[in-house]
């Protein structure tokens, strides 16, 4: 899908709030209402917006804890690996997971309540998965950017 500059302002505008109504999307890009309908669904259907919902704030959630977390694997067998994503996928706990290169392989943003609970998500998740060898911690003291919009 080829996208325009009405179409990147859109995403500009749906990011920043979702709940805007469709009569003032179309004022706010210059369309009408019937042909931004039709250009929002076929930014759905293409995958380009992939979800909507509300950025909120985990520490006004009780999850006060915010660590990077830079796992190692034991080997790269690929049914390890696929279990350790499910796995992974599966955890309240963490919000992101990264494979990347470099000297870790994968990197996970996770959320506890406290150290306490930080430890009983290392204790009773991570280090029980057979593909995890070690992992570093790294605890985020103070988030500087996050959630910002998408733009070209």
């Amino acid at each position: 899908m080829d996208l325009d500059h009405r179409d990147f302002r859109l995403l500009e505008l749906l990011q920043q709030d979702c709940r805007k109504s469709n009569a003032e999307l179309a004022e706010a890009v210059g369309m009408s209402a019937s042909a931004l309908w039709r250009r929002v669904r076929a930014l759905e259907e293409a995958g380009v917006i992939e979800r909507y919902g509300a950025v909120v704030n985990p520490g006004k959630m009780g999850l006060g804890f915010e660590a990077i977390v830079h796992v190692h694997l034991t080997r790269h067998d690929p049914d390890r690996i696929v279990e350790f994503i499910r796995a992974v996928e599966a955890s309240p706990e963490v919000q992101e997971c990264y494979a990347t290169t470099g000297q870790a392989d994968y990197h996970l943003r996770v959320l506890c309540r406290d150290l306490d609970a930080y430890n009983r998500f290392l204790d009773g998740f991570l280090f029980r998965l057979p593909a995890v060898n070690s992992a570093q911690t790294n605890v985020v003291l103070r988030t500087i950017k996050r959630n910002r919009p998408i733009t070209r």
